[in-house]
């Protein structure tokens, strides 16, 4: 049986400079793997490789097929979500093209599950941050995608949305079985809620069990002795 997710060999190039070489990793069904490094290690190429918006060499394989035919199956929150905030856009607006896919009822249970029911006639601008990525996690896993991918979800958002965001993506792991790969600064965050973990900084120096992988020789060698990964206390 193949695993869910497979990546080998992936390395990319931009002209002659080196962003990634020779990543290798493996996801089962119901794995949250996170992925951490330092600015300008590689995650988010990584990330945008898996879902083939960067040219690539390796192999990236979803289902045992090539990831390139299976795209409706992955669900994608990207670091950045560029928008007009005066552009007079609702959440129920951005999100009617996928519910038109899937049935009423279906995606007023996602946005139970979410807490943005009440959030659904109110223009996208004038959201927070935190009530603007349950929007955007809300479109990414409302047509129940196999794998979910969100490169730093939490930038901008104040240390309580933080926490309600681990707390949804806890639901979606643990409730629905879904498969997660989360990029993050944040190490506390890795400990309590990744089974799988990638140190990158355009190589792979670790990956397997957070607590196994994470040595304070790999940190040093990713942030520096005196430099390090944000902690947030209230995830222990």
């Amino acid at each position: 049986m193949h695993p869910l997710l497979e990546v080998n060999n992936l390395s990319v190039k931009f002209g002659d400079v080196s962003v990634l070489e020779g990543v290798n990793f493996s996801l089962e069904k119901g794995d949250v793997m996170t992925i951490i490094g330092p600015n300008g290690a590689g995650k988010t190429v990584l990330v945008k490789s898996i879902l083939g918006l960067v040219p690539y060499e390796g192999k990236v394989v979803l289902n045992g097929e090539p990831v390139s035919t299976q795209l409706s199956r992955i669900g994608y929150v990207p670091q950045r979500f560029d928008f007009d905030r005066t552009f007079p856009l609702t959440v129920k607006e951005l999100l009617g093209l996928i519910f038109r896919k899937i049935s009423v009822e279906e995606a007023k249970i996602v946005c139970q599950h979410l807490e943005i029911e009440r959030l659904l006639s109110n223009k996208i601008g004038t959201l927070s941050g935190g009530q603007m990525q349950r929007v955007l996690i809300a479109r990414a896993v409302i047509n129940q995608p196999q794998l979910l991918i969100m490169d730093e979800p939490t930038a901008g958002v104040d240390i309580g949305g933080v926490r309600n965001f681990y707390d949804i993506v806890r639901h979606l792991n643990e409730e629905h079985n879904m498969t997660i790969i989360l990029v993050s600064h944040e190490i506390n965050m890795v400990y309590s809620l990744a089974s799988k973990v990638i140190c990158l900084n355009k190589q792979m120096l670790c990956s397997g069990t957070p607590r196994k992988a994470i040595t304070k020789k790999i940190l040093d060698r990713l942030y520096g002795k005196n430099v390090g990964p944000k902690k947030h206390t209230h995830l222990h």
